[in-house]
C-alpha cells in the first residue's frame, strides 16, 4: 500500500501550492512596480499603507482559511462526509457575515487606521481612495478564504491553484490596464483587486460544486441555523485570530514607524517586504501540504504518519529557503531595480536587503509549523507562541535597538521570527512525544453531536 506520507504526496499538494501561493506576493510586487514607476514615492506609500490595512482587516480573518482546512483535513481522514459538508457551510455563513460587519463599520477603520498609520497628508489623501473601493472586496475575500481551506482540506492542490492564478493574474492584468492606460493611480489598484477577488470566487464555487459531487453524503441544515453548532469551529479560530492579529500588529508596526521615519523608509519597507511576501508565501506552499497531511494523520489516529508528514515536509522546506537566500543575495539588487525607478528608493532599500537576504532560513521553521499545528487544530499553543514572541522579543527588541532606526526595525523583526520558529518546534516535540494530541480521542463531531 502506497505510503500517504511519502515525498509524492507532498510533491502532489506542495508544488502546486507553492505555485499558487506565490502569484499573491507577485501581484504586490506588480502594485509595488506599477506605482514604484510613478513620479511621488507617495503613491507608493498609499497603496503601502492602505494595502497594510487590509492585511491586518482580512488577515486578521484567515482563520476562515486555515481552521476550515484543519477541521476538513481531519474529517477526510475519517472518512466522513457529513462533517465534510458541515466543515464547508459553516465558515461560508461565517464569512458573509463578518463581511457585512466589516462594510458596516468602513468609516471608523478608516478613522482608526488613519490615527495609528499617521501618514503624511499626500499619502493620507491618496489611502482614503484606495480604502474607500477596496474595501468592497470584503465578501468575496473571505468566501475564498472558507472554500480555499475547505479544497486544501479535502486534498485538492489543483483547485486552490486555478483560484489563485485567476485572481491574482486577472489583478495584475486590470493593474496594469487602469493604472497605465487609463491613467488611474491608487484608486486603480483596488478597483482591479475588487473584481479579481469576485472573479475568484466564481471559479471557487466551480471547483466546490464537482469536489462535493465526487463525495456524496447529507447536508444538516441544523448545523448552519443554530448557534451553538458553531462552537467547534470557533474554538478553533478564535486561537487563530488573536494569532493572526498578533501577527499583523508586528506588520502594521512596522509600518507606522516607517511611516513616523518619513515617506522613503515608508516606501523602502513596502518595496523590501514584497521580498519576506514571496519566499513567505511559496514557503507556505508547502505548509498546506504540512496541513493537509497532519489533519489527515489526526483523522485516522496515525501518530507516526504525522511524524513523517512533519520530518519530509520540513526538508523541502529547508531547500526551497534555501533557494532564497541563494538568489537574494545574488539578485537582490536587480530585483529592487526592476521593483522602482526612483533612486532614493534603491539606495536606501539596498542598505537594509541584508535582512531579506538571511531572513528565508531564519523564518521557514515557523512557516513549516503553522501548517502542522493548522492541521492538528492545535490553534491555542500557536497563538501562545505567537502573542508570547510578540511580547518578550519583537517589542522588547525594537525598544532596545530603537536607536538603530530602520535597522533596528528589521533586527526586532527578525528575532521575532526566530522565537517563533524555536518556540513552535520545541512545543512540537513535546506533543508528538506525549498524550497531548489526543489522537486516540474522537476528534470529529457528528451532526447531533452535544457537548456533556
Amino acid at each position: 500500500m502506497p505510503d500517504p506520507y511519502s515525498h509524492r504526496a507532498i510533491r502532489r499538494i506542495a508544488l502546486p501550492m507553492v505555485v499558487s501561493s506565490v502569484t499573491a506576493p507577485l501581484l504586490g510586487m506588480v502594485d509595488t512596480a506599477v506605482m514604484g514607476h510613478l513620479d511621488d514615492a507617495a503613491y507608493l506609500g498609499a497603496v503601502a499603507a492602505g494595502a497594510t490595512v487590509f492585511s491586518v482587516v482580512f488577515m486578521g480573518l484567515n482563520f476562515l482559511r486555515m481552521g476550515t482546512t484543519g477541521i476538513t483535513a481531519q474529517a477526510f481522514g475519517a472518512g466522513d462526509r457529513d462533517t465534510m459538508r458541515t466543515a464547508l457551510g459553516q465558515p461560508v455563513v461565517a464569512a458573509l457575515l463578518l463581511a457585512a460587519l466589516i462594510l458596516a463599520i468602513q468609516r471608523p477603520l478608516l478613522d482608526s487606521a488613519l490615527w495609528i498609520l499617521a501618514p503624511s497628508d499626500g499619502v493620507g489623501s491618496l489611502m482614503q481612495t484606495y480604502f474607500s473601493i477596496r474595501i468592497w472586496s470584503a465578501p468575496a475575500t473571505l468566501v475564498n478564504f472558507a472554500l480555499i481551506g475547505w479544497l486544501i482540506g479535502m486534498q485538492n492542490a489543483r483547485g486552490p491553484l486555478v483560484i489563485m492564478l485567476v485572481t491574482n493574474v486577472t489583478n495584475a492584468v486590470l493593474d496594469l490596464i487602469f493604472v497605465l492606460a487609463l491613467d488611474m493611480t491608487a484608486d486603480g489598484v483596488a478597483l482591479a483587486t475588487v473584481i479579481a477577488e469576485l472573479c475568484g470566487v466564481i471559479v471557487a464555487a466551480g471547483f466546490v460544486r464537482r469536489e462535493l459531487a465526487s463525495y456524496p453524503g447529507t447536508w444538516h441544515p441544523t448545523q448552519f441555523r443554530n448557534p451553538a453548532q458553531y462552537r467547534r469551529l470557533f474554538q478553533v479560530n478564535a486561537s487563530l485570530f488573536l494569532r493572526t492579529m498578533a501577527l499583523m500588529f508586528v506588520f502594521a508596526f512596522i509600518t507606522a514607524q516607517g511611516a513616523r521615519m518619513g515617506d522613503v523608509i515608508l516606501a523602502t519597507n513596502a518595496l523590501l517586504m514584497n521580498f519576506q511576501l514571496f519566499q513567505s508565501y511559496a514557503l507556505d506552499g508547502i505548509a498546506y501540504a504540512a496541513e493537509a497531511l497532519a489533519g489527515k494523520a489526526v483523522g485516522a489516529r496515525d501518530r507516526d504518519g504525522l511524524r513523517r508528514a512533519v520530518r519530509r515536509t520540513l526538508h523541502w522546506s529547508l531547500a526551497f529557503a534555501t533557494v532564497f537566500c541563494l538568489v537574494y543575495a545574488v539578485a537582490g539588487p536587480a530585483i529592487i531595480g526592476m521593483l522602482t525607478s526612483i533612486d532614493d528608493l534603491r539606495v536606501t532599500a539596498g542598505q537594509f536587503l541584508p535582512w531579506l537576504i538571511v531572513s528565508p532560513l531564519i523564518s521557514v521553521w515557523s512557516f513549516l509549523y503553522d501548517g502542522v499545528y493548522v492541521g492538528a487544530t492545535r490553534t491555542r499553543e500557536m497563538m501562545i507562541i505567537m502573542v508570547g514572541s510578540t511580547v518578550l522579543v519583537f517589542l522588547p527588541t525594537w525598544l532596545g535597538t530603537g536607536m538603530l532606526g530602520n535597522h533596528g526595525l528589521w533586527l526586532a523583526f527578525t528575532a521575532f521570527m526566530l522565537a517563533r520558529g524555536i518556540g513552535m518546534h520545541v512545543w512540537f516535540r513535546r506533543m508528538i512525544d506525549g498524550p497531548a494530541l489526543a489522537l486516540d480521542a474522537p476528534a470529529i463531531r457528528k451532526p447531533g453531536d452535544t457537548d456533556a
